[in-house]
């Protein structure tokens, strides 16, 4: 056993309350809106409190939040999204607990390893305990895994007294064979990350299918708290020059006009505030039909306006997330914009299949799990294939810890964040430790106030019930 090895001594989840959304958010064929403050709408964030020990002996905390996200990781089912998010809630006990009653130990990333090899019969036994006859997708049992996979992390920096990162080289862990195959024996993922985090990235701002576009269309319904209700306002406010577009992937005339006026209306109050460079993206959440849709939206969008075209960076999970139902062939989209998997990717499996298909490049989330996100950059970076770091609408700590994993790698060209569109006020009490990573300065989210270990939160500065005692 290494001395910076971790033994998990304790795991304990906390269901933080959280209030309904203060706008609605339309993506796909779901819309989740503010209007019931219960699970369906999100009325908890998930945290998971870890106590490690390492191998010389000392003990700390560790600590992960993600979103339950039921709408977009468990979206066909008989049951309820109460019922659903019962489920993964329960799957998240059933982690804590195996994790209590086992000691999984080692570097992170073994003992990710360990409990993602008991995520099928605990799902099983998670849904037969809410009294649900159906089984739980792969992903939404990733999201299950995910709070503690990131609260060990944490936790392994903090008992050794250093950033979680600096933990991923030859002295801390295995190679990445095991993990990533023959072709990574001897590689580290110290060599895929950057040293240290980038101190500002560019933040993309959503742009939802219902989001208003401009000022004259806010009316006396929506929220009246001082935080933008239009695209022009949410620009002017934050400087903002990246933008992913939400698109129906049904409606191909509403698709391209939508972006064609979200184009004009960021031109245009950028013009006003002295600001050149834009940078689109898209997302259909696979709901377009195959790649033919695609590749028409592409051919008419440069048709109508070459610098919309330009300004589009890549489309994001056009078709299905199985890829191997149709195996659809995503060569004649890439040919003309980068193509990025984001529902599809669950496992290393299934990018090595989206590369044999013809997708680009993948979309990360941290509610995939770090220890995933973290093995997919090394994948990528290997293979030469471009990434995006994505959100779940993270709050609080799962914002941190989003932004910290972008800022330590070389995504495509920023970091989601959307948490400060539809919950800011929840994420008051981590924002006043770390101000510019909820709030953009010109367009940018900062890792500047980030703590010198783990990953960075400052818990302990952080004026939460669930981080006292």
């Amino acid at each position: 056993m290494r001395p910076s090895d971790i033994t998990v001594k304790e795991a304990e989840l906390h269901l933080v309350e959280m209030p309904p959304a203060r706008a609605t958010l339309k993506f796909g064929a779901a819309t989740r809106s503010s209007d019931k403050p219960d699970l369906r709408r999100g009325g908890f964030i998930p945290h998971v409190r870890v106590r490690l020990e390492n191998g010389s002996g000392r003990s700390a905390i560790g600590w992960g939040a993600i979103p339950i996200g039921v709408a977009w990781s468990w979206p066909i089912s008989e049951a309820t999204d109460e019922i659903r998010s019962e489920a993964m809630v329960q799957l998240m006990r059933e982690f804590c607990r195996l994790a209590t009653e086992t000691h999984p130990s080692g570097h992170p990333l073994e003992v990710f390893h360990d409990l993602e090899s008991e995520l099928a019969a605990l799902s099983r036994k998670a849904c037969a305990a809410v009294g649900l006859d159906e089984a739980m997708p792969y992903l939404a049992s990733l999201i299950s895994l995910s709070p503690l996979d990131a609260a060990i992390h944490d936790g392994f920096g903090n008992v050794n007294g250093m950033d979680t990162y600096a933990g991923y080289g030859a002295e801390f862990m295995g190679d990445l064979e095991h993990h990533l195959g023959p072709a990574f024996q001897g590689k580290y993922l110290s060599q895929y990350l950057r040293p240290a985090y980038r101190p500002w990235i560019p933040v993309f701002h959503l742009v939802g299918g219902a989001d208003k576009l401009l000022r004259s269309e806010v009316e006396e319904s929506d929220p009246r708290d001082g935080i933008p209700n239009s695209l022009d306002a949410w620009i002017e406010q934050d400087r903002l020059f990246c933008l992913k577009v939400k698109l129906s992937g049904t409606d191909l005339q509403w698709d391209l006009e939508r972006t064609l006026a979200v184009e004009a209306v960021a031109r245009e109050v950028q013009g006003q505030q002295g600001i050149s460079e834009l940078h689109l993206t898209t997302d259909m959440n696979e709901q377009a039909p195959g790649p033919d849709y695609i590749v028409e939206f592409l051919h008419r969008l440069r048709e109508r306006r070459p610098s919309a075209f330009e300004a589009l960076l890549y489309v994001e999970q056009p078709t299905e997330r199985d890829l191997s139902r149709h195996r659809f062939d995503m060569r004649p989209i890439a040919a003309l914009k980068p193509v990025i998997a984001d529902e599809s990717l669950m496992t290393i499996s299934d990018f090595d299949l989206a590369l044999e298909l013809g997708w680009t490049g993948v979309a990360l989330k941290t509610c995939k799990c770090h220890s995933h996100a973290v093995l997919c950059v090394a994948k990528a970076e290997a293979v030469g294939a471009p990434y995006m770091v994505q959100d779940l609408t993270n709050t609080g700590l799962g914002l941190i810890h989003s932004v910290g994993l972008a800022a330590r790698s070389n995504t495509m060209m920023g970091v989601e964040a959307n948490s400060r569109q539809f919950r800011p006020a929840w994420n008051q009490p981590e924002a006043k430790v770390h101000p510019h990573t909820f709030q953009p300065v010109d367009g940018q989210v900062s890792t500047e106030t980030f703590g010198d270990t783990g990953l960075g939160y400052r818990v302990s500065e952080i004026d939460r019930e669930a981080f006292r005692g």
